[in-house]
Formats: structure tokens, C-alpha cells, sequence
């Protein structure tokens, strides 16, 4: 699958460690965006190889490139110039369902004042793979 030129205009990050395939919907306040984890990506031979499973700091790195989407599109809209967006610390991250090679996952970021809060969500079983994510960016 080719990347999405949109996203690649916005974000440094390229395949094979771009974890974003669609932006799904935005708002003044956060951004969606999807991601199909293909089975034949190379992390799935070493991870898990005989019951593969998505790494859960990929499932985080997804969540991240989708909140790089964001700041980079609010940056835009203010007309300020673009830069390199970086995290300071993220907490409360609960990983709850596994991720399994041929899933999408839809991952959902938003601001309330100062707090980024984030998850991502399994499209095809319709359950929560990871939440109460809370991020601190410089």
C-alpha cells in the first residue's frame, strides 16, 4: 500500500514506520485517523512468530504520528511554520485487546486545555485495543 501523499505532506515519518493510512475525521479539538497492520510486516516474524500480535509501542507510535497530524494541521491553521513535534511524556496507557496482523485499528486523539488524551480501537471487533493514553508534547 502507498502512502498518503496528504500525510506525507504533514508528518516525517515514511514507510516502513509511517503508522497512519487515512485520516478519518478532524475538528478543532483532535483528529482520527486509521491504520491496517498488514500481515506481512517484518516485525510480525519476531513478535510473538507462532500467535503474531501487534507490538503495543507500535499501537502508541500510531497514536503519536496521528497527534503529529494534528499539531501540523492546527499549525497550518494558524499560519504558523511548521516543525517537528516531540513528546515529553506520556502516562496512563492501558493496553486491553490484542492487535492481530490484518487489523485496522482506528486511533482517536483530542485536546482538553493542556491534556492530549488518546486511544485506539480494533475497527473489526469493535473493542478497545488501548486507552486512558494521556500525552505531555514540546
Amino acid at each position: 500500500m502507498s502512502a498518503d501523499p496528504a500525510i506525507l505532506q504533514l508528518i516525517p515519518h515514511r514507510p516502513p514506520f509511517l503508522f497512519v493510512d487515512e485520516i478519518v475525521s478532524e475538528s478543532a479539538d483532535g483528529l482520527v485517523a486509521k491504520r491496517t497492520f498488514r500481515a506481512e510486516e517484518d516485525f510480525y516474524k519476531g513478535h510473538y512468530p507462532n500467535a503474531p500480535i501487534t507490538p503495543g509501542v507500535l499501537l502508541c507510535e500510531a497514536v503519536f504520528q496521528t497527534g503529529a497530524l494534528f499539531m501540523a494541521r492546527s499549525m497550518a491553521g494558524q499560519g504558523s511554520q511548521p516543525g517537528v513535534p516531540l513528546l515529553a511524556k506520556i502516562t496512563d496507557v492501558r493496553f486491553r485487546n490484542p492487535v492481530f496482523p490484518g487489523e485496522t485499528i482506528r486511533t482517536e486523539l483530542w485536546v482538553d486545555g493542556s491534556v492530549v488524551s488518546f486511544r485506539a480501537l480494533v475497527a473489526e471487533r469493535n473493542v478497545v485495543a488501548m486507552n486512558n493514553g494521556r500525552a505531555e508534547i514540546k
